[in-house]
């Protein structure tokens, strides 16, 4: 075979794999659709009048919530998703005195209003273990007609249905919304990616998002970043969404830790292009060092 019929096979090989990851029309995907916000209030330049939580509603079973960094420089995001049966919050938030619970119960009251109906049971899960977003757990604790996920793999796996740790697959049904989630350590041991099938949303924690990747036990996060690459692989991936925003606008350029306020933050949505970029890096990297992308650092602690 000569060179111009490798080339042209790889050339072949190469769209047809970026097809196999694409909806057949542009109809949309054939998912839910929803809005993210041009910008997020992210604590400043003066923390007067600054609510606790910025609370967007991404579609009318999807709410996004982001702890000010007025409250914690770290600024959190959570995710809260509902089903006919159930809701799922993702995450409790940083330190700080806040009334997460409260500004949660907000909206399943609203919720529950504009369905005429009760306010479902909430089950809090958490992308994975570091006290910046499980800090609120406590007052869930005692919240009534609410199930907390214990911060072990045991629980974890029985939560999910995940047979085997951390190579298999399980998932949660709300109720006429199944939500795939699977084990991806490497940032922590307890890191989960949660795939929301209605949205096309994958919610990959502090594992991918535009800011500062960091990576405690490396050869686990190089595995976790493939498998997410197979997981999405003919999927519909609409956004990538993490817990944090450190990265600015202007590309390779990130926002200092302990920075409040952020005013030219770069969006919070990510496509598979990131993933598979970072996957790449991953795989070419003899040992761990620290390299700056365009929307993202990988930073080995």
């Amino acid at each position: 075979m000569n060179r111009h019929s490798i080339s042209l096979s790889a050339l072949i090989f190469a769209f047809c794999a970026c097809v196999s990851a694409q909806a057949p029309e542009p109809n949309g995907g054939g998912v839910r659709a929803g809005e993210l916000p041009k910008s997020w209030r992210t604590g400043g330049p003066t923390c007067g009048d600054a609510p606790e939580w910025e609370i967007h509603q991404y579609n009318p079973d999807l709410y996004i919530l982001r702890e000010n960094g007025c409250v914690n420089y770290e600024k959190p995001f959570l995710y809260l998703y509902f089903g006919r049966e159930k809701a799922l919050l993702i995450d409790t938030g940083a330190a700080g005195e806040t009334q997460v619970v409260s500004a949660v119960s907000g909206v399943l009251d609203e919720w529950a209003a504009r369905n005429h109906r009760e306010p479902p049971p909430l089950i809090v899960a958490h992308s994975h273990s570091h006290d910046d977003h499980t800090a609120g757990d406590a007052q869930f604790r005692t919240r009534a007609n609410t199930t907390l996920v214990p911060l072990t793999v045991e629980a974890t796996m029985k939560a999910f249905d995940i047979p085997k740790w951390p190579a298999g697959f399980g998932k949660i049904d709300l109720g006429g919304r199944v939500i795939d989630v699977f084990p991806i350590p490497g940032h922590d041991v307890l890191s989960l990616a949660y795939y929301d099938r209605e949205t096309g949303i994958l919610h990959a924690g502090d594992s991918l998002y535009p800011g500062r990747l960091y990576v405690k036990d490396f050869s686990a996060f190089v595995v976790s970043t493939a498998r997410m690459v197979e997981f999405t692989e003919g999927k519909v991936v609409t956004h990538i969404v993490g817990c944090h925003i450190e990265q600015s606008r202007t590309p390779y350029l990130d926002y200092k830790v302990g920075t409040k306020y952020q005013p030219d933050e770069h969006a919070l949505d990510m496509g598979r292009g990131e993933l598979l970029e970072l996957n790449e890096a991953l795989a070419h990297m003899t040992k761990p060092v620290r390299v700056a992308f365009r929307d993202f650092t990988i930073w080995p602690n």
